[in-house]
């Protein structure tokens, strides 16, 4: 029984997104620091980064079980099936992100800041705030899912600096290559939820074409990051190779649009991202 309920909430915390979202906080950190010589912190942030995702996640889960019932890829969802309970996931969520925004704060209060700052964006401002209201919510979404990244490198650092904002930057750029080819392929989902999306607002071509150049100014972000860090020529030249195969898919979506093409732009930005990402790390 206990086993089954893990189970469940381990499912609610998309360990896909939340895995790469960890990456990016520990990918932040480990560009200032050496993991070697820092592992009890980097532990810490990633302890810290896991409670303070996860719950924000569940909570995001909690709010949207109503709309997530109504879209055939998510009905099934452990809340929109009815297999836990709304209230007891919703004081896990609360628990989980007291106590990972709260020992995050312990760890550093700039590192603690910008965490609660990444959970505030992400539970209130897209999903309480915005997300059924327009469009430009994934805005502020972003916002949220380049916060992990900033708080890891500020920790490294001990400041906010430049290259942890192009970090976070790269992040924010990179949301609408990842969200907008999934609205596109589930448009339907969405509106017979009533969630707007780019597609349903702006139509197919202008989202491929903010796609393309979304995906380009990632590409530029995250390299102009990794020069000023001082990568490796080898390495560099591997994230030249990994940038240049964002671009090309996104333009190849843009000029020549086919669900193949989009869903493997889907694919490949995640894998592009956290590629690019450990890439920095090392």
């Amino acid at each position: 029984m206990v086993r089954e309920r893990i189970r469940l909430y381990f499912s609610l915390i998309k360990p896909l997104q939340t895995g790469l979202l960890l990456t990016t906080g520990l990918a932040g950190y480990m560009s200032a620091r050496c993991p070697l010589f820092n592992l009890g912190t980097l532990l810490e942030v990633a302890g810290s980064l896991f409670l303070a995702i996860s719950g924000s996640t569940l909570l995001n889960m909690w709010w949207d079980r109503d709309i997530d019932a109504k879209m055939g890829r998510t009905c099934r969802r452990p809340l929109a099936a009815g297999a836990l309970s709304p209230t007891e996931t919703l004081w896990v969520g609360i628990a989980l992100s007291l106590l990972g925004i709260g020992w995050a704060w312990w760890v550093f209060p700039t590192y603690g800041g910008l965490v609660l700052a990444g959970w505030f964006f992400d539970v209130v401002v897209y999903t309480l705030w915005l997300k059924r209201r327009t469009c430009w919510s994934i805005v502020w979404g972003g916002v949220a899912g380049g916060m992990p990244v900033l708080a890891g490198r500020s920790l490294g650092v001990g400041h906010v600096d430049a290259i942890g904002i192009l970090l976070a930057l790269a992040v924010l750029l990179w949301i609408p290559t990842h969200i907008m080819t999934f609205s596109l392929r589930h448009l339907e989902d969405y509106q017979t939820a009533g969630v707007p999306t780019f597609p349903a607002r702006y139509g197919a071509a202008t989202t491929r074409t903010i796609i393309s150049i979304s995906s380009l100014l990632a590409a530029v972000a995250i390299t102009l990051a990794a020069i000023l860090l001082g990568m490796a020529w080898g390495y560099l030249r591997l994230l030249a190779v990994l940038s240049t195969g964002l671009v090309i898919l996104a333009v190849g979506a843009w000029f020549r649009p086919t669900e193949r093409v989009n869903f493997s732009l889907y694919k490949y930005a995640s894998l592009y991202m956290l590629a690019a990402m450990l890439l920095l790390a090392l």
